[in-house]
């Protein structure tokens, strides 16, 4: 059994309607809000209409809980389910395309058998840290198109069995350590057209099965390279393209060692372009990479030519002054030698 499932809270106003609605059921405001309480439903009712965004089912004697039981009520907002004695849950859940703003707590309870948990293109913003708790089961996780900032540390943890995470289209702003700890077996990570900036260097670590990681359409314009060495995978493809990056010789360098680990598969790396210095901009990495370091290395090879000259000339100085401090020393000696000679004569 279920306690009540309350996807967001609102204040209800109800108004009479004359739009058709489920048998037996009571539809008002519009036929926005649907009343199916303790009607005898085996089944979640057709017909229901689909701009409803508060449905409740409570009291029902529903056993089974199908997983397209509620596909095309896209402005779902409200779903009660408690008391209905559910025993199945399907192993596909789709609330997907609908208006849900936050996951209760309890949102997970009663979906111990779930393997496709889908909720994008939705309003999610917060995701409480237990939202996802005792979701062993989970395969696949679809998150996209919401407007989620930050995954809370341990949201995921009871997702062990993941292996394709979704979180394309939010707004994350980094990728930190410790997000995908029980992750291991995780397949497919799609985090692109986010708001990355910064990814921690072992956030990555933790994955050994990773095959595709999608970081495109981010704002990353620089890259550690130890973020992908800790990749402990037979092979891994990266999607990096679309991001400002700053096409200087420390990221060919970067580049230039991904590229030479051979597990790692940069499968964008001809579509990557400079954001910046704006003489670069929109030209080809690939193209520029050779040249990138070409100015540091004037740079320093013009920095280390004046170094040795300095040092030279410093040498040839140094030089010249103690020859003269010789020659000098030797003059003065060779005055006081005929002076000392005479005096000795006066002795005698």
């Amino acid at each position: 059994m279920l306690r009540p499932l309350i996807l967001v809270l609102a204040q209800l106003t109800l108004v009479g309607s004359s739009k058709l609605c489920p048998s037996q059921c009571f539809c008002y405001d519009s036929a926005e809000l649907v009343d199916c309480r303790g009607r005898g439903f085996t089944h979640v009712p057709h017909g229901i209409p689909h701009g409803s965004w508060l449905l409740d089912l409570s009291g029902n004697d529903i056993p089974e809980l199908r997983s397209h039981s509620f596909t095309g009520v896209w402005a779902l907002k409200v779903l009660l389910l408690s008391s209905c004695g559910i025993k199945v849950m399907r192993s596909n859940l789709d609330l997907s395309h609908n208006e849900l703003q936050y996951l209760p707590a309890d949102f997970s309870e009663g979906f111990g058998s779930l393997r496709d948990l889908r909720l994008a293109n939705n309003s999610l913003e917060h995701l409480d840290v237990s939202a996802f708790q005792g979701l062993e089961s989970v395969q696949r996780l679809d998150l996209s198109n919401n407007h989620i900032q930050v995954l809370q540390p341990g949201l995921l943890r009871s997702l062990s069995s993941l292996r394709y995470l979704n979180l394309r289209w939010n707004q994350l702003g980094e990728v930190r350590a410790g997000m995908l700890t029980m992750q291991q077996g995780l397949a497919v990570l799609l985090l692109d057209h986010n708001n990355v900036t910064h990814i921690d260097p072992e956030a990555f670590a933790p994955l050994r099965g990773l095959t595709l990681l999608s970081l495109q359409g981010n704002q990353l314009w620089s890259l550690n390279f130890k973020t992908f060495l800790s990749l402990q995978t037979p092979g891994t493809h990266l999607q990096l393209s679309a991001n400002p990056w700053v096409c200087d010789c420390e990221l060919h360098r970067v580049f230039a060692k991904i590229l030479h680990v051979r597990r790692l598969h940069v499968d964008d790396y001809w579509n990557i372009t400079c954001w910046a210095p704006p003489q670069l901009a929109g030209a080809s990495l690939a193209y520029m990479d050779s040249q990138l370091c070409m100015a540091e290395t004037a740079t320093v090879l013009v920095i280390s030519g004046t170094v040795i000259v300095t040092v030279v000339a410093a040498i040839a100085m140094a030089e010249r002054k103690r020859k003269r401090r010789k020659s000098q020393n030797q003059g003065k000696e060779a005055k006081t030698w005929p002076e000392q000679e005479s005096l000795d004569g006066q002795d005698r």
